[in-house]
């Protein structure tokens, strides 16, 4: 079977009456190159074809036609012709010399068609000065064209520049062609640098925005802080500051009780308490005597090499269960280098702004209302939760070789 034929005007963009590149076909059945038919569409709300004038209610999707892509390629393949006796050739092909299909008067250069595309692509944010394909034979003298008039931006031979171009700005062609190559590569490197500054200027002011959202964050802490603790010092209701006691009825066999019960040490040896249902004896914590009603503020110290657990729990909790791995108990475990916060297994890490050995514990039962502090000259909110409790509160603690010391007096 013999194979089709095509031409070059088949594949030709309507727009750039040029082939196409990157084709694309709408909906009424036309291709563009996708670059011509988006400069078309831009910025407009009705959207026609260029060719049949067909109106589409919205944009249309465009996608790359692969088999026209492919037909294309082929076609420029099969439509390079080797450059003849008096056809002007291509500069830059190696070996093979094609025919020529433009010059540039910049670069001083002709091109055949797949160098010509590659010259577009490359300039195509400044166009250069094209023309059809000019012999480097002077049609007047029949002689190599060597010069270059600046004045008259063209090249000329020997004897042209002695008669016609007599006194004007004149260079080699090669002397020419390579300050142009030197200042695009300047313009290049140039472009390039101002990129960088810029994408580095960005990258400075994204992190300037972040450093001061962050600001923003802890400043509003602070604030929320200070209101809170304003309306704690003006509120009618009156508010407990909890001497709590540990209830050594609920202390694990591994903590050992000190200074009127108001001191816990973890323990590698386990203590003779008496059999009591309220122990814990799966878990190394311990509840407190007394419970949390109305507004309740308590302080802890704490030290060691691991870590501690402050909690408020409700006192129905399996005496198995670790505090904050359950919906009955919320946890702040503290360390030498980090805040957890825990409710029902769900874990938060907390952002560490300010670390001290003594925490405060603010309890609003009625609102719902439960807060820490890291408590030092000043006090520093470390995280608060606003929820509903639906039964009575006790404070409670969990060990991991630590000691806890409870604040009877405060400052």
């Amino acid at each position: 079977m013999a194979e089709a034929s095509f031409s070059q005007d088949q594949f030709s963009c309507s727009v750039c009456l040029d082939l196409l590149k990157d084709p694309v076909t709408i909906p009424c059945g036309h291709s563009y190159c996708m670059s011509c038919i988006t400069d078309c569409w831009k910025q407009k709300r009705v959207y026609r074809c260029p060719q049949c004038r067909h109106t589409f209610t919205s944009r249309p999707a465009l996608c790359k036609n692969v088999i026209i892509a492919e037909m294309v390629a082929k076609l420029k393949t099969t439509d390079l012709q080797t450059a003849e006796p008096g056809d002007v050739e291509c500069d830059v092909c190696t070996g093979k010399k094609y025919k020529a299909v433009k010059s540039c008067v910049e670069c001083l250069n002709s091109y055949c068609q797949s160098h010509f595309e590659q010259h577009e692509n490359l300039f195509k944010d400044r166009r250069h000065n094209l023309m059809d394909p000019i012999r480097r034979l002077c049609p007047k003298h029949n002689k190599q064209l060597e010069i270059y008039c600046r004045t008259d931006q063209q090249l000329i031979c020997f004897p042209c520049l002695i008669d016609e171009h007599k006194n004007h700005d004149t260079v080699t062609a090669e002397a020419e062609r390579t300050e142009k190559q030197l200042t695009r590569s300047i313009e290049r490197s140039r472009s390039q640098v101002i990129q960088l500054i810029r994408a580095q200027e960005e990258a400075a002011v994204s992190r300037a925005e972040g450093l001061l959202l962050q600001l923003e964050q802890e400043i509003d802490d602070l604030m929320s802080t200070n209101a809170e603790l304003e309306q704690l010092l003006h509120t009618d209701d009156h508010v407990h500051f909890l001497q709590l006691t540990l209830d050594s009825n609920t202390m694990n066999r591994f903590l050992r009780l000190s200074e009127e019960n108001s001191v816990a040490t973890c323990t590698d040896t386990p203590q003779h308490y008496p059999a009591h249902p309220d122990r814990f004896d799966g878990c190394v914590q311990v509840f407190c005597k007394e419970g949390v009603c109305g507004r309740c503020y308590w302080e802890v110290e704490w030290s060691g090499r691991k870590s501690v657990c402050i909690s408020v729990s409700y006192k129905s909790i399996s005496r198995k269960q670790l505090f904050g791995f359950n919906n009955q108990s919320w946890s702040l475990f503290c360390s030498s280098s980090s805040y957890v916060f825990r409710h029902n297994n769900i874990k938060t890490e907390l952002p560490v702004s300010s670390r001290s050995s003594r925490i405060g514990v603010y309890v609003d039962h009625c609102v719902g209302i439960l807060s820490f502090y890291s408590v030092s000259d000043t006090m520093s909110l470390i995280h608060r939760i606003q929820t509903t409790f639906t039964e009575p509160l006790c404070p409670g603690y969990i060990y991991v070789h630590g000691i806890l010391l409870l604040h009877k007096s405060y400052p």
